[in-house]
């Protein structure tokens, strides 16, 4: 029965990350409160490891979805010329595509390194979240107030074209994600808006952008982590039940995000959020989630 209940708090955890991972609500924040209530333990390498395979199995829902455009970006690489004209210039290349996405990830590459592990010390506790969950949620009201009608949809080709300059500017706003509770998703769309991105061009872009940071950062983790050697069977079979969980829900999700976003507001997101944070307040108050640093 307690193994059977092992695997159930997985199962349980890998639905929170694939709803949460690409929602701007912050997955991060979710799973650090949902795990103090569900009372989740185990060795010190499994805790330790658990939320970055999930996060993988959340980041491959986007690979599956996306794949057409990301082949097209490859089967498209390089510029063509032909009998002296470019047929495919540069700027609609998949390495533009590329190049651009890396010099976004480039800000949030050097704020982990500078400021994750005081972010990881500090600011894995229900209390530090839920004030973050709040304020974003403000951040993400007013943001969408003054900035998401100036927006446009830059599209040409079978994927997004972003510019240098917009996805510096993604770029430098998902450092903001380097806070636990501030969400990746949230920091992105926002330096979108402000980047000149319409919703649903700053969410796709988030996506794209989701694949080398938590691919990267998670395989970095893993390894520092030591991996899977000292892990019990049971520990292995509950991090294949949330990968795979986190994956389909993830798929789901992603589907019916986009399709939101291009008929209604992301206020009710933002609300969710001031909800959701003040809710985990009043349960530190009462003590029934942890207010230390995990």
């Amino acid at each position: 029965m307690e193994n059977v209940l092992f695997c159930l708090k997985s199962f349980l955890l890998g639905i929170v990350e694939g709803i949460t991972e690409f929602l701007p609500i912050s997955s991060t924040g979710h799973l650090i409160v949902f795990e103090d209530l569900l009372g989740f333990e185990g060795s010190a390498q499994y805790i330790n490891t658990y939320s970055y395979v999930i996060q993988l199995g959340a980041i491959l829902a986007v690979i599956v979805l996306y794949w057409k455009k990301i082949l097209a970006t490859l089967q498209n690489l390089f510029p063509k010329k032909e009998k002296g004209v470019w047929v495919r210039p540069y700027a609609q290349t998949g390495l533009r595509f590329w190049i651009t996405l890396a010099i976004a990830c480039i800000p949030g590459f050097i704020g982990v390194m500078l400021l994750g592990d005081l972010a990881d010390a500090y600011l894995f506790n229900a209390v530090s979240v839920s004030i973050v969950l709040v304020l974003g949620g403000i951040a993400m009201i007013l943001a969408e107030r003054f900035l998401r009608k100036k927006a446009v949809q830059p599209t040409q080709g079978k994927w997004l074209q972003v510019s240098t300059k917009q996805a510096l500017t993604i770029g430098l706003f998902q450092c903001l994600s380097i806070i636990p509770g501030m969400s990746r998703s949230a920091s992105t769309i926002i330096g979108g808006w402000v980047a000149g991105l319409s919703t649903t061009a700053s969410a796709e872009f988030s996506f794209f952008l989701a694949i080398p940071v938590m691919i990267g950062m998670s395989v970095l983790k893993l390894l520092q982590l030591g991996g899977f050697g000292s892990m019990t069977g049971l520990e292995l079979a509950s991090l294949a039940i949330g990968f795979v969980v986190s994956f389909v829900v993830a798929l789901i999700v992603v589907k019916k995000f986009i399709s939101f976003l291009q008929k209604k507001p992301m206020t009710v997101f933002a609300v969710y959020r001031i909800l959701f944070g003040l809710v985990v307040l009043l349960l530190s108050a009462v003590g029934l989630v942890s207010v230390s640093a995990a």
